[in-house]
């Protein structure tokens, strides 16, 4: 019972972060709401292995929260300096 309603709470925060990403003001905004959508699908992950009885779905759910993080770290640093291979002015060399 109480997995069905965290089930659905995070279906219904995942519809809202779906809303921010299309309406949000700012192209950050939207990098958020996505961010914040894969961190739901992380939990739905989980949860459902849970409720399924496969544990193996948290080492998935852990694999998709780090290219998740990973990935929206890149796509940040594309839009602030529109690559992501060469080192840029504000850095200090090595």
């Amino acid at each position: 019972m109480i997995y069905s309603a965290a089930t659905a709470a995070l279906l219904v925060t995942m519809v809202l972060a779906l809303i921010r990403a299309i309406k949000g003001p700012s192209i950050y905004d939207r990098i958020v709401a996505v961010n914040m959508f894969g961190t739901k699908i992380v939990l739905m992950i989980a949860v459902l292995g849970f409720l399924m009885g496969r544990p193996d779905f948290t080492d998935i759910a852990l694999v998709y929260a780090l290219i998740n993080f990973v990935g929206t770290i890149a796509v940040l640093k594309v839009f602030k300096y529109g690559d992501l291979g060469r080192a840029h002015d504000d850095e200090e060399p090595l």
